[in-house]
């Protein structure tokens, strides 16, 4: 029963985004543009170059095709506390019988099924047809590309999740949410990527989460690692995610006693 209200929710969040004709087509234009500016970015900067440092012009493009289009699927709401602590509705929220963490995510899985159907596989069609984007390295590749993609959402999710916390103690949280913002795009490999990255900060970036979130996918997909090394990194993805939620909660649960409802 409570499995199916969540459910409820993630249809309604689809639903909802269907309703919006013109914003769904923006949002494709939008991630078309990005595309292919970085694109023209990279075509130029290889020129006539058919590698740099052995890496190719299409691994790069698969790269930031994957790269864009995964963060245009995994996109959390990072208002969807806030801006219920904002409005005073948070009271209500945490009367109803049900997860207020559980309706975040079904909302936000509801949110991502639609961005897959009607924004990531028009873009992907079209980078296939006008772009030399690699193939998968292998099926198996193509299946644990998917599951690590996944997880990939999770750490995302999760680092979203532990900024929002923090809107209990603080009125406005938007400075944070552009700071996480601007070292999820920079350091996970969506904007340049890793590859290019110096060798000490590829050591630096091991210890943090970014990385597991699109560059990890990517390797995977290109057949880049080992059995072993999937396995390994598959594992940091999980560990990262319990770890970050784990810090979450107890600001969640901290959070609520601190609690002072400034709308309604």
């Amino acid at each position: 029963m409570r499995l199916g209200a969540y459910f409820a929710y993630a249809k309604k969040t689809f639903l909802g985004k269907s309703a919006y004709r013109f914003d769904h087509l923006m949002g494709i234009l939008s991630t078309v543009l990005q595309f292919f500016i970085f694109y023209e970015i990279y075509r130029a900067l290889y020129g006539t170059g058919k590698s740099v440092d052995g890496i190719t012009m299409s691994m790069v493009t698969t790269n930031f095709v994957l790269s864009l289009g995964l963060s245009t699927i995994f996109s959390p709401n990072d208002y969807f506390l806030p801006g219920r602590i904002w409005d005073g509705s948070i009271s209500t929220e945490l009367l109803r019988p049900m997860s207020f963490k559980g309706r975040m995510i079904a909302e936000n899985v509801g949110e991502s099924f639609f961005n897959l159907i009607f924004k990531f596989i028009p873009v992907l069609l079209i980078a296939i047809f006008t772009t030399g984007m690699e193939k998968p390295a292998g099926a198996l590749n193509m299946v644990l590309f998917v599951v690590s993609s996944i997880l990939g959402y999770g750490v995302l999710f999760t680092i979203s999740f532990l900024v929002q916390m923090t809107a209990f103690w603080l009125i406005n949280i938007w400075s944070l949410i552009t700071i996480k913002d601007v070292l999820v795009n920079v350091l996970s490999g969506k904007m340049i990527p890793l590859w290019f990255m110096p060798v000490w900060m590829l050591g630096v970036l091991k210890f943090t989460p970014f990385a597991s979130i699109y560059f990890t996918p990517v390797e995977i997909y290109l057949g880049q690692l080992s059995g072993r090394e999937t396995l390994i990194k598959c594992l940091v993805q999980i560990v990262w995610i319990v770890i970050i939620f784990l810090i979450g909660n107890v600001l969640w649960n901290k959070g609520q006693k601190k609690l002072v409802v400034q709308g309604g």
